[in-house]
């Protein structure tokens, strides 16, 4: 390309400084870069956008993968997905700028309170209506996602992307990284997009999904659904249903066995009758090497939950059970999730 030509573009490209106020409004940091409040220096404002999230992206200019993956974020459009409103270019220090919805809270907010009352023994329970319309707000926006062929993949990172405002309409922020949580499905089949070895170790590490840990290559709409499930569980029980520290994690082999320990003492070691597929897991040998079935017998989803005072007759159970299924084929949709009977009993969710 002519430099001049170059040199003139830049020069008429509006710069986001110009026309956003955000020096020393810095609110956060991720693996993408920075995040800041912005407003708007012109003083105009919109009902619905009086603050929006600037974030930088570290590095360079764009790689091909990012080019597509902001084209893929300027595409969806859902109440329920955060919005990504413009994209700003600085030539002269290659810094790329989003421009976000802003939201004031986060779920992780609410999770971390309620985990230091628990903690402190003096817990506080999340409101039953809470609960309940976070949940279905969460499964809106992935169904939206999954309709579109889009998987989020990095949804565990959810308490921390999935925010309210004053209305508590809540939001799935789809990360930005070079990692590329999310995936566009070019193919309509039930089990798609042959995993990297990279990937598939740094999602292991942090999705405690079952059959990712056991070296599936194949990414599907069900590991969304593991994840909802594991957040649904600690709304209801303020603690990590599948917590593994993640110091622990040493290995960048996908199988590892103190995740899968921890969700075998939960959800008890998986039959072949119920999860025909898992003598096909790359790491089934390994599996059946490491592990002793006897030691998980008395292991049970049922009896953790009892223990948080969750009764298997309740359709939060019954919910939640679908969700955490452990034969990835077996999970529920997100949209026979949105039609549960968990949603058509008192509280009754709410959309805003």
């Amino acid at each position: 390309m002519d430099f001049e030509f170059k040199v003139k573009t830049a020069a008429q490209r509006t710069k986001v400084e110009d026309l956003f106020e955000f020096e020393g409004c810095k609110v956060g940091r991720g693996t993408y870069g920075h995040v800041y409040k912005a407003k708007r220096k012109d003083g105009t404002t919109d009902p619905k956008h009086t603050e929006y999230a600037l974030k930088q992206i570290e590095g360079t200019g764009l790689s091909m993968s990012a080019c597509r993956e902001i084209a893929l974020l300027r595409e969806l459009k859902h109440v329920n997905v955060i919005n990504l409103q413009r994209v700003f270019l600085s030539h002269s220090d290659r810094k790329v700028w989003l421009l976000f919805d802003y939201a004031e809270h986060d779920l992780w907010h609410i999770i971390k309170f309620h985990r230091a009352a628990k903690a402190n023994k003096k817990p506080v329970i999340v409101p039953k209506a809470m609960v309940k319309s976070l949940l279905y707000q969460i499964l809106a926006g992935i169904h939206y996602l999954h309709s579109n062929w889009v998987l989020h993949r990095d949804l565990v990172r959810i308490f921390s992307s999935c925010s309210y405002r004053g209305t508590c309409v809540t939001f799935l922020l789809l990360f930005f990284s070079s990692r590329n949580p999310l995936i566009f499905l070019t193919t309509r089949c039930p089990s798609f997009l042959l995993l990297t070895s990279n990937d598939c170790q740094h999602q292991c590490k942090t999705m405690a999904r079952p059959e990712l840990l056991l070296g599936a290559r194949h990414y599907t709409k069900a590991i969304d659904i593991w994840a909802i499930g594991c957040i649904f569980a600690e709304l209801l029980t303020s603690e990590p249903i599948f917590h593994c520290r993640q110091e622990d994690i040493k290995t960048s082999n996908p199988y590892h066995h103190d995740q899968l320990d921890r969700i075998f003492s939960v959800m008890g070691f998986p039959q072949e009758r119920e999860w025909e597929d898992i003598k096909k897991m790359p790491d089934h040998d390994k599996l059946m090497k490491d592990f002793k079935k006897a030691s998980y017998q008395s292991c049970s989803l049922i009896k953790y939950m009892d223990r948080h005072k969750i009764k298997p007759d309740t359709k939060a159970f019954s919910l939640l059970q679908k969700l955490l299924m452990m034969d990835p084929n077996k999970r529920i949709t997100s949209e026979q999730a949105m039609m549960d009977l968990y949603f058509k009993e008192d509280p009754l969710p709410t959309e805003e």
